[in-house]
């Protein structure tokens, strides 16, 4: 874990109530995907955690969505500097994908599976993309998974916009060696169901401190506990344990 200023480069709309933040650092940062950064906002005691979707050596990008005052705080920030952890979680282990690896992301779990796409990509792999939404005013990203050449189908729930249904219908048309994935709870479950091969789940999780002191994010796995801000928010398939 490491703390840094990072100088706000660009903030915009990209999608209903979703925002883009580009972010600079003199500082070498060097994130993997899969990773977070807590963002400190003046006014709130707690942080905010935000998964990075895409990063350099010196710069971050995140997207999160306004669901309450600090995301609504942090989508009018056109200029300034932001206090931030970053380096927190373990990200994706990039060695299990095989040559086909399927990323299958819903919502506000699109973006940290972008970062993931490029360095698999980097390493000719064979890239295939679900992005689940709900409706049409809400995907984002579609052409920027194109641009890396990816194989990329959009579902939405209402049907207004490519494939009608829930991700597990784009599921069902892909041939994958491994897969990966973030989204919401039910999404996960629902991919952990119908999913053929091992895979890596990334948990969206209240998280207090960001670094394991707290203990608030702390999750029952096979043969014991882990704290998914520390030990997560990846886990392997094969040690995911489901409680109502």
């Amino acid at each position: 874990m490491y703390q840094g200023i990072f100088e706000i480069k660009e903030n915009r709309k990209i999608a209903k109530d979703v925002w883009q933040m580009d972010l600079t650092s003199e500082k070498e940062i060097g994130l993997r995907p899969g990773q977070f950064v807590e963002v400190q906002l003046d006014g709130y005691y707690l942080r905010r955690p935000i998964s990075v979707a895409d990063a350099t050596n010196h710069s971050l990008t995140i997207i999160y969505k306004v669901v309450g005052k600090g995301t609504e705080v942090l989508s009018r920030m056109s200029k300034g500097n932001l206090d931030l952890l970053y380096d927190l979680g373990n990200g994706y282990d990039l060695s299990l994908s095989g040559e086909q690896p399927l990323l299958i992301g819903g919502g506000v779990g699109v973006p940290p599976l972008y970062y993931l796409a490029k360095e698999l990509k980097k390493q000719n792999k064979e890239v295939s993309v679900i992005l689940g939404f709900n409706t049409r005013e809400e995907v984002f990203y579609e052409e920027e998974f194109q641009a890396l050449g990816c194989d990329v189908t959009v579902c939405t729930a209402d049907g207004s916009y490519g494939l009608k249904g829930f991700v597990t219908e784009g599921m069902k048309e892909k041939e994958y060696s491994y897969f990966y994935t973030c989204g919401p709870l039910p999404m996960l479950k629902a991919v952990y169901n119908n999913s053929t091969t091992s895979g890596q789940f990334s948990f969206e999780e209240r998280m207090g401190c960001g670094y394991g002191v707290c203990m608030g994010c702390t999750t029952k796995v096979k043969g014991g506990y882990k704290r998914l801000c520390k030990e997560g928010p990846v886990l392997n398939k094969e040690e995911i344990v489901w409680e109502d």
